[in-house]
């Protein structure tokens, strides 16, 4: 099961984790960022929108949005100087972690 979503707030990181535990899957908490504040200033007024009508924050709003710290172990995926690709394959790399390898019949 995946799950995306914005999640600035404790209580609803709760509550998809309860999703999770609830469905008995695995939950991998997935925070993504961009550390480099001029990037990420681009990204958010440069993005284009393909919902008629959404308004999208302004650079100030982003910033002004109310964001809960973290209070238990997560993934933190940077974007920062990646492309869609290298944040996947980042993705990927911290998931290996948590997922156990798949035993392939082929292999001895």
């Amino acid at each position: 099961m995946i799950a995306e979503s914005v999640n600035p707030l404790a209580i609803t990181r709760d509550t998809w984790l309860d999703v999770g535990t609830k469905a008995g899957v695995p939950a991998i908490e997935v925070e993504v960022v961009c550390s480099d504040p001029a990037e990420h200033r681009h990204r958010v007024t440069s993005r284009s929108i393909d919902i008629p009508d959404l308004p999208l924050p302004d650079w100030q709003q982003a910033l002004n949005h109310d964001y809960d710290p973290w209070d238990r172990d997560h993934v933190i995926v940077d974007t920062a100087g990646q492309d869609r690709q290298g944040s996947l394959a980042s993705l990927i790399g911290h998931l290996d972690h948590f997922i156990p390898a798949r035993h392939d019949p082929g292999q001895q």
